[in-house]
């Protein structure tokens, strides 16, 4: 088995607690253009207490992104296409 972590663009994310057993899901979407439904690519179930260190990591880590390259603008626009988070862009 491989231990190779691999990069996927993902539009969004859905998250959810459930009951009667305490648990966090959060369901991370890849959204394709053209495509209606949109796939599940990755889901993480987590406790209750992972989730909150997980909130104040990402809550740590947007406030020392916003120090160095200023406030992220928040938007309720679609995700534009091709999505490029750095790497390179393939090409069909």
């Amino acid at each position: 088995a491989s231990n190779k972590v691999t990069n996927v663009p993902v539009g969004t994310a859905r998250r959810y607690h459930s009951a009667p057993m305490p648990k966090f899901v959060i369901d991370f979407i890849r959204l394709m253009p053209g495509v209606p439904k949109a796939k599940v690519k990755s889901r993480i179930v987590i406790t209750p207490e992972h989730a909150k260190r997980l909130l104040f990591a990402i809550k740590d880590n947007i406030e020392k992104y916003e120090a160095s390259f200023g406030p992220i603008k928040r938007t309720d626009e679609s995700p534009k296409f091709p999505m490029n988070f750095g790497g390179t862009i393939g090409e069909a």
